[in-house]
């Protein structure tokens, strides 16, 4: 009996093979977080002097806080950092839905104030990269319908260079476009956003992609007819909500702009990838 109470009384900790008890600690008031930035604010906001980037074990600590201190060499941490873009990507699927259903409503004009409190990037990434696929596979295919059409008998092969030219093109479209106005109305005195602008053009591109289901109909007068349509839907939607940064009428020739440049990203998709 002795010798067993003596074996129950030895710590745990210290039996072979027995796994150590996990302990937690609190976080401590100086723990690092991810920097924060303001949602209407690009580039976005690297934290201040709390982001410090890439330090090595064994560094001196009194360097570091002089590195932090100058604002010059850290002001452009918040580029490279990841935790600096992932506010325009917290988004979910009601709200993405929500904002999507907004663009077949284009003469309500309240895009903006649906996304006030949180503009996303998320919609302008997803979007695009879907309607680049889209465009080179639907297009392929509807250039195969037509030759069937025509010569049954002519061997068709995937033109391969679609990928190329729609990514190039609507990757280039959506981002420069925005920062071309952005810049313009910068110019012209007006208080522009730049993330809300990669918002509005982003979402806008939504109805290319259902169109271009209608567009490999082999039937020439109806895709110009679906591409029209749509176009002028997606250019009337970023026009509409573009007024609200317009204050005045001599301002108009920038919606006009606007619009122009939106029925000419219709057409280019219609001739080039639909012909």
């Amino acid at each position: 009996m002795a010798a067993e109470d003596s074996l129950s009384n030895l710590p745990t900790s210290q039996l072979l093979g027995s796994v150590p008890a996990v302990v937690t600690e609190a976080k401590s008031p100086g723990s690092h977080q991810a920097p924060g930035a303001n949602l209407q604010i690009f580039p976005p906001n690297n934290g201040g002097n709390n982001w410090r980037g890439y330090q090595t074990l064994g560094g001196n600590n009194e360097e570091q806080g002089q590195q932090s201190a100058d604002p010059s060499s850290n002001s452009w941490n918040g580029f490279f950092s990841i935790s600096s873009y992932t506010q325009y990507f917290n988004v979910d699927t009601d709200i993405v839905l929500n904002r999507i259903l907004s663009t077949f409503s284009p003469t309500s004009g309240d895009f903006f104030n649906k996304i006030d409190a949180n503009p996303d990037l998320y919609g302008l990434v997803w979007i695009s990269t879907t309607l680049i696929f889209v465009i080179t596979s639907l297009g392929n295919c509807a250039t195969y319908l037509i030759q069937r059409r025509h010569d049954s008998s002519t061997l068709w092969n995937f033109d391969v260079s679609y990928v190329n030219v729609a990514t190039c093109a609507i990757y280039g479209y959506a981002l420069l476009v925005p920062l071309g106005f952005y810049f313009l109305l910068q110019y012209l005195g007006s208080n522009a956003s730049l993330v809300r602008f990669w918002c509005l053009w982003g979402y806008s591109l939504f109805i290319f992609i259902l169109s271009s289901f209608l567009l490999i109909i082999p039937v020439n007068f109806l895709r110009w007819m679906v591409i029209l349509i749509s176009g002028a839907a997606s250019a009337g939607f970023v026009s509409l909500n573009l007024r609200s940064y317009v204050q005045s009428t001599d301002l108009n020739m920038v919606l006009v702009a606007a619009f122009v440049l939106q029925i000419g990203l219709a057409v280019f998709i219609k001739m080039w990838f639909f012909p």
